[in-house]
């Protein structure tokens, strides 16, 4: 692979920024590559989810957005989450329950596929993808968005394949109480509360 020079690089026309519509995300992350691995993480149910479908639906008016609730699925569970998240089903969002990851990859690779996908969770896959694979899922996928969600373990991301995606990741956010503290390299990061009543109470 050739090197380029420094004016090259600072001059490179970067076409592929993600558009974010809330503003307050937008301001945290800052203008970002519509590219790479992001990871949610935290504890249960403290609004890792509804955290990625804000994102999903601040995404979707822009590109074209798959969530993968492998998780749950798409029963009721996941259309309440949608109702707590706002979401009013106008949203361009294609929603689909578990999918092994190699065909994540096929369906990603195909003409007109989606630009970013939501993987929820990173525990359901923990016999599918280890931790090594994450950067060549990052190459074969290098024109695409993957935001995994992962639990924590012990303050740590679980399993062992979201400590990884933490480490590559040019975003990851912690949530917890209903808050959640981003972490971004093309931004100042922040914290944004998702609930403001419920939050208070979860931090007195």
């Amino acid at each position: 692979m050739r090197a380029i020079s420094t004016k090259t690089l600072i001059n490179k026309n970067i076409s592929n920024i993600l558009t974010i519509d809330d503003p307050k995300l937008s301001s945290a992350i800052g203008e970002a590559e519509a590219k790479g691995i992001w990871l949610i993480y935290g504890p249960e149910k403290n609004g890792k989810t509804w955290f990625a479908l804000t994102l999903a639906k601040s995404l979707c008016n822009h590109h074209k957005v798959a969530y993968i609730s492998a998780e749950e699925g798409t029963d009721k569970s996941l259309v309440n989450a949608l109702k707590r998240a706002s979401l009013n089903g106008t949203e361009n969002i294609k929603w689909y329950p578990y999918i092994a990851m190699n065909d994540i990859r096929r369906m990603m690779i195909k003409r007109n596929s989606p630009d970013v996908v939501i993987v929820d969770n990173l525990t359901v896959y923990i016999d599918e993808l280890r931790p090594a694979d994450m950067k060549n899922l990052l190459h074969s996928l290098r024109d695409k968005l993957i935001v995994f969600i992962g639990h924590e373990e012990r303050k740590e991301p679980y399993p062992a394949t979201a400590r990884m995606a933490q480490k590559i990741a040019k975003v990851y956010v912690h949530v917890k109480g209903l808050q959640a503290f981003v972490i971004s390299r093309f931004g100042p990061g922040g914290e944004l509360i998702m609930a403001e009543k419920k939050g208070k109470i979860f931090w007195g």
